[in-house]
């Protein structure tokens, strides 16, 4: 793949068949996805809240037509740090079959670009325990093991 052949863009409603699928073959993410036809409505209902919010953003990584991997931004506004603008990256998958060719590199990079950008304070997220690939690939890319992180399942 060649740094040009990938585009990475804000994701489309025609684009949510790819994403779910890519969320269900997620086998430690734990998060129930599915894809279910049945279940298609509530994934159409929170990519309308998100596809309307200017600090909710849903993008796409697209090579030859096809999405292959997806990310989203979320951006918010604290009184610690002055005042600050954070941006959150959740949910980074790519496609099972396209890993290991550079893709989650350029959704990273562009990111970590769109909360410079923003002139965010502080780019952060949050990785699965298990996931301890995952947080290597994080940390070649400049992130740092800081803090705990603390969930509560409520549903």
């Amino acid at each position: 793949m060649g740094e040009t052949d990938l585009i990475i863009r804000r994701a489309r409603e025609t684009d949510l068949t790819d994403i779910i699928a890519m969320f269900a073959a997620d086998e430690k993410g734990g998060h129930g996805d599915t894809t279910d036809p049945d279940a298609f409505e509530d994934y159409l209902k929170a990519f309308y809240v998100i596809d309307a919010s200017q600090n909710e953003n849903l993008f796409v990584a697209e090579l030859g037509g096809e999405v292959v991997g997806t990310f989203e931004l979320l951006f918010t506004r604290t009184l610690t740090g002055r005042g600050s603008l954070t941006m959150i990256l959740e949910a980074v998958q790519t496609r099972p079959d396209m890993r290991g060719r550079g893709i989650g590199k350029a959704m990273v990079e562009y990111a970590v670009e769109e909360a410079r950008r923003r002139d965010c304070r502080m780019a952060q997220l949050t990785s699965n325990v298990t996931r301890t690939d995952a947080h290597r690939f994080y940390e070649r890319h400049g992130f740092e093991k800081s803090h705990a992180g603390f969930k509560m399942k409520l549903k």
